[in-house]
């Protein structure tokens, strides 16, 4: 089962990828362009993985059971 960790674990990667294509990123005359390209990439997938993670870590609506009569629920 994942826990909270992955986020930060997943944020480590993230940050250093950016690190990474801040670095090494071809010079030339579009180096600024490649640069914000890639480390705005990373950080929307990171932020899209993060949501979807936490959306199914912690549903905001709670399954329920279909194949017990309602008189039955406890409430």
């Amino acid at each position: 089962m994942a826990s909270g960790w992955s986020l930060i674990i997943g944020l480590i990667f993230v940050v250093v990828a950016a690190v990474l294509a801040w670095i090494f990123s071809p010079k030339g005359e579009n180096q600024a362009v490649f640069r914000s390209t890639l480390i705005l990439s990373f950080t929307c997938c990171y932020l899209m993985w993060a949501i979807t993670f936490l959306a199914q870590w912690h549903p905001l609506i709670a399954p329920k059971r279909s194949d017990i009569r309602p008189e039955r629920v406890p409430q």
